[in-house]
């Protein structure tokens, strides 16, 4: 079995700074990660003016790298000592990432949904856009200006419907294609984390790409997520997927706080009535068993896709509404979830 670098990534997430809480990928530490063949070099940069046990990081990526099959000949560099940024994110209490097993199942929508349900409570959110090939969050916010930098270094992140928020979206223009390989995706995502000026905030939603690629695999390693909420459609392809995406989460540790049921069913503007259109109650089914809990059921309705469309999402332009007050539900159920478990991301 050949060694690759997903698989190394994998195995250094379970690597933390001797001492610390601190994962290593959640530091600048890592400068390079070589492979070829059965042989791997890592050259990490030492902390300036901070007290680092090498030998006690060393045994601890022997344990972690000597998992891997493949693997052979493993080798640490040592750069100079340099002063290492913050962790990523390390303002956010809680840091929730939405994901799906494959693409076409609102998760966009619901991770703006819910990020403005939470600020509706009186939370202080903040919203990553994650999803480099397809970035919603310029359409779905009504925000078109670039961000600014004050300084020169860090920029300031756009704020709206209550939401402080960033989108790769922001910063190309939107006719424009993202042919872009891993390390560059890695580099820009953790950018985006690193050098924008959130402040503290309460939440931080994270609307990830689709499926169990590498992005979603370097971010859920690089920070200390509260949890993870999956979105998919009732028909059996879309929750054989999210079945995929829960055995990722459980991979690298991030707890899986449920599922949302989104396009549950159609509701007939003229008479009302429910048609299922994608089947019914499968999400529901799914989340039994795989023992995780049931959030909810967001219908299809016009509602829902006009506000989108017009930048505005549901709980903020029809904050009374059945489809909102769904959306304000299920945020709820899992700021309570979070508080229950105790699930703080460290600041």
């Amino acid at each position: 079995m050949s060694l690759t670098e997903n698989a190394v990534r994998e195995a250094l997430a379970e690597v933390v700074l001797p001492g610390t809480e601190t994962k290593l990928l959640g530091t600048s530490m890592v400068e390079q990660l070589k492979i070829e063949g059965d042989k791997l070099s890592l050259t990490l940069q030492l902390p300036a003016g901070e007290p680092l046990n090498k030998e006690a990081l060393r045994q601890s990526l022997d344990a972690a790298l000597g998992k891997l099959p493949g693997l052979r000949r493993f080798q640490i560099n040592w750069g100079a000592a340099k002063k290492v940024p913050p962790p990523l994110l390390s303002g956010v209490r809680h840091i929730l990432l939405v994901g799906a097993g494959k693409g076409g199942v609102g998760k966009s929508t619901v991770a703006v949904n819910l990020a403005c349900a939470l600020a509706a409570g009186g939370a202080k959110v903040g919203l990553l856009d994650a999803d480099f090939y397809g970035p919603s969050l310029p359409l779905m916010s009504g925000v078109k200006e670039p961000p600014v930098s004050r300084d020169g270094q860090t920029m300031e992140p756009l704020e709206a419907h209550g939401v402080k928020m960033i989108s790769i979206g922001f910063l190309v223009e939107a006719d424009q294609a993202l042919v872009w390989r891993g390390p560059m995706l890695h580099a820009a995502l953790s950018q985006l984390m690193r050098d924008v000026n959130w402040g503290g905030l309460d939440w931080m939603v994270v609307d990830l790409p689709p499926g169990t690629g590498d992005v979603v695999l370097s971010l859920s390693q690089q920070i200390h997520p509260s949890g993870a909420v999956l979105v998919s459609t009732p028909q059996k392809v879309a929750l054989a997927d999210v079945i995929r995406a829960k055995q990722m989460f459980e991979r690298i540790q991030v707890p899986v706080l449920g599922i949302v049921e989104n396009m549950s069913h159609f509701i007939c503007p003229c008479c009302g009535t429910q048609t299922p259109v994608f089947d019914s109650g499968g999400a529901r089914a799914a989340a039994e068993h795989m023992g995780i809990p049931f959030l909810g059921e967001i219908p299809i309705d016009i509602k829902i896709r006009q506000s989108g469309d017009a930048g505005k999402p549901i709980v903020a332009r029809h904050p009374e509404s059945p489809e909102a007050q769904q959306f304000m539900a299920i945020a709820k159920q899992l700021a309570m979830t979070v508080k229950d478990r105790n699930l703080e991301s460290p600041s």
